[in-house]
């Protein structure tokens, strides 16, 4: 029997905090409209504001799922770790708080799984407002290749990103693929007996690319599926209550140290795909508050003969140093929770099928 048609859940989607908390209903809500199929649900909050974590307790009370609540941000693989260990399903869906779903979405993931028999499942990912129109990725590469110096370098590309939907949908098939993004992936919970959990040293970026390498070096398959249409809707953060946790989820520290540590852990050398990537570091908050903020204020300092150029060096200057004092801070008080253990579960009751 297809287990598929069975009434008890074969899935957990394990939703986690990616880089704001201003997108939290509108994804939610697409989850519990356009899933068919009977699932699971454990949302970890991750130190959400006031507004947020009203709402997600109320929906947690009024639809039985599992909330799980920290009293700090996370980063993103801590999330992940916390809301795996709350899994007993055959497989999960790791789920980011920014994704808005489609009709059909988790029942064509699982679909897929079972009749592949494939470990990571991967949607066709969209990106921005208005959803399910621009594409972000379809599949992908990611593999290390050895040059005649004997030199590891990694290979990275992600098919059709800012193609049409409407036009690419037709001619996409499934196909076992090297690469999946955490936007949203399914992936079939044995693995994890062979791989240990996400690795915590990857903070904020790249994170995708270790985990499909991993389970692929450990025999497992990753597939594409683009009968499964998601899309994710980035920043920049919207309200106040995200700025906080958007700069810290995209520090220069957190990016360092992700990039470090994938460099490390596959012994890939310091080539032009991290160097380029170095130089990156911090042009996420520069495109999405320092630039906004200087057009919004340069008519008044023009008036005082102040040039943009010069308020653009100015607030640059200010946001790394903000940045350096957010991060070290977060690692100080971060270290005095893990030792008090301030985990709390606010809603622990059994988690209900749609």
């Amino acid at each position: 029997m297809n287990s598929l048609s069975t009434q008890e859940p074969q899935v957990t989607i394990v939703v986690v905090p990616r880089e704001r908390f201003s997108c939290t209903q509108q994804s939610l809500e697409s989850i519990y409209k356009y899933t068919e199929v009977p699932f699971k649900l454990v949302y970890v909050d991750g130190n959400s504001p006031a507004k947020v974590k009203k709402y997600l307790q109320s929906q947690a009370e009024n639809r039985g799922f599992k909330l799980v609540r920290t009293d700090y941000y996370l980063s993103p693989n801590h999330a992940r770790n916390i809301g795996l260990s709350h899994v007993d399903t055959k497989y999960l869906v790791f789920f980011d708080n920014d994704v808005v779903v489609s009709p059909g979405w988790l029942k064509a993931l699982l679909t897929c799984a079972e009749e592949t028999g494939a470990t990571v499942v991967g949607p066709l990912v969209c990106e921005k407002e208005p959803v399910h129109e621009i594409i972000h990725c379809a599949g992908g590469e990611s593999h290390i290749v050895t040059d005649v110096k004997g030199r590891r370098h990694l290979r990275e590309k992600m098919y059709k990103q800012g193609h049409r939907v409407a036009d690419m949908l037709p001619k996409l098939q499934r196909t076992e693929t090297e690469l999946a993004e955490f936007h949203c992936v399914l992936v079939r919970k044995e693995i994890f007996e062979r791989i240990g959990n996400l690795d915590p040293q990857m903070l904020c970026t790249k994170e995708h690319l270790d985990f499909c390498m991993t389970v692929r070096e450990a025999g497992g398959k990753v597939y594409f599926e683009p009968n499964c249409v998601v899309t994710y809707v980035p920043g920049p953060p919207l309200e106040l209550t995200d700025m906080h946790f958007y700069m810290l989820r995209w520090s220069d520290e957190w990016m360092e140290t992700s990039l470090e540590r994938l460099r490390q852990k596959w012994g890939l050398s310091e080539d032009g795909y991290f160097k380029t990537r170095y130089k990156k570091i911090g042009s996420r908050r520069k495109q999405t508050i320092i630039k906004p903020l200087v057009e919004r204020i340069k008519k008044p300092f023009k008036k005082l003969g102040i040039k943009k150029k010069w308020l653009r060096e100015q607030l640059l200057s200010f946001d790394k140093l903000l940045n350096c004092y957010l991060t070290s801070s977060y690692a100080r008080k971060h270290f005095l929770n893990k030792n008090k253990n301030t985990l709390i579960e606010l809603q622990s009751s059994t988690p209900q099928s749609n």
